[in-house]
C-alpha cells in the first residue's frame, strides 16, 4: 500500500466521570465544527474509550504546517466543561490500508 501524503494530529483527553454525553454534545457542536473548518483538513476520526473516561482524536490534513496551526488552535482554545486535554502531537502518515 501506498502512503497517503498527509500530516495528522492526534490528541487525548480525559473526561469526568458520567460526562460522556455531555463531551459528546460539546464534540459535536464545537470541536467538530471547529476543526473540520481549519485549513487543509482532510477528515477526522474521535472515539472514546469503552469506560467512557477518555478520548482519542486523529485528524488528518493536507501539510504538517496545516497540522500545526490546527494544534496551536486546539491548544489556544479552553476545552469543553468535564473534558481536559491530555496530549497532543503531530505526526507524519507513513502507510495507509
Amino acid at each position: 500500500m501506498g502512503a497517503c501524503q498527509c500530516t495528522q494530529w492526534s490528541s487525548t483527553v480525559s473526561i469526568a466521570a458520567g460526562q460522556l454525553e455531555a463531551a459528546r454534545k460539546s464534540l459535536y457542536g464545537q470541536v467538530v465544527r471547529r476543526v473540520s473548518k481549519a485549513p487543509g483538513f482532510v477528515k477526522g476520526y474521535w472515539a472514546a474509550s469503552l469506560d467512557a473516561r477518555s478520548g482519542l482524536s486523529f485528524i488528518l490534513f493536507n501539510t504538517k504546517p496545516d497540522a500545526e496551526n490546527a494544534v496551536n488552535m486546539v491548544r489556544n482554545t479552553p476545552p469543553p466543561p468535564n473534558v481536559t486535554l491530555s496530549g497532543v502531537e503531530v505526526r507524519e502518515v507513513i502507510a495507509e490500508a
